[in-house]
């Protein structure tokens, strides 16, 4: 097998493992969630705490995965451009971070709801009201993270369209998709009530990273011609 296209399915392993952890967490822990009822939310987490849990530590694995994929992009897209490979290697990095230290809160809401002795001076609804905060902090940071995730799309398919070695199409959708989902994180904070942005980025981005990661595991990719 030659160097690129090993390096290509790595990427696509990986990357794949990524959608699949992160997919099957939220899904997992939006069964979990009653928006707007917090006595709700509690009485269910309380009840599967081992499941919310495992949610929250399958998000740090999934985070850990993406910079992982990214790594293998870089080493697989750096002869292209060190300089634009480096720039989207970093924008993950520092997507990753902010979602990593935003999870923190989905620690912290089963440690308030369970209310251990010190936290006996709050009362149950209060003590539930302040874990329901601690998910929308959450919430609040991961949406601030996608803004890092956008703008890295933008590198990446730029490299991917002069690589000559993956196909240009997966280029121009992910150049694309940077402008929708970095539409998408501006909407959520300026426009919260405006949700047509999302009926095109979650579409196209299915579209581009998923495309990619599907053409990179099962076609790899080619290793450049010679100059």
């Amino acid at each position: 097998m030659n160097t690129n296209k090993k390096t290509a399915r790595i990427a696509g392993l990986i990357y794949f493992l990524y959608f699949v952890t992160h997919i099957i967490s939220d899904v997992c822990r939006d069964g979990l969630i009653v928006a707007g009822d917090a006595a709700a939310t509690a009485s269910n987490i309380l009840a599967r705490e081992g499941l919310f849990t495992i949610t929250a530590v399958g998000d740090l694995v999934g985070a850990a995965l993406f910079v992982l994929s990214a790594w293998a992009l870089y080493v697989l897209l750096k002869p292209v451009n060190k300089n634009l490979a480096l720039l989207f290697l970093l924008l993950n990095l520092g997507g990753v971070a902010i979602q990593c230290s935003s999870d923190i809160f989905l620690f912290a809401s089963p440690l308030l709801m369970n209310g251990s002795d010190y936290l006996k001076v709050f009362q149950a609804d209060q003590l539930q009201a302040l874990a329901m905060f601690s998910l929308a902090l959450r919430e609040k940071g991961f949406l601030i993270s996608q803004l890092f995730f956008g703008a890295w799309l933008f590198p990446l398919g730029y490299l991917v369209f002069k690589s000559g070695f993956l196909p240009k199409i997966l280029g121009i959708v992910l150049m694309v998709h940077c402008f929708t989902w970095v539409s998408t994180f501006f909407q959520s904070f300026l426009f919260p009530g405006f949700d047509a942005i999302t009926y095109v980025s979650w579409p196209l981005g299915f579209i581009a990273e998923v495309g990619l990661t599907l053409w990179l595991l099962i076609m790899g990719a080619k290793d450049p011609k010679p100059a």
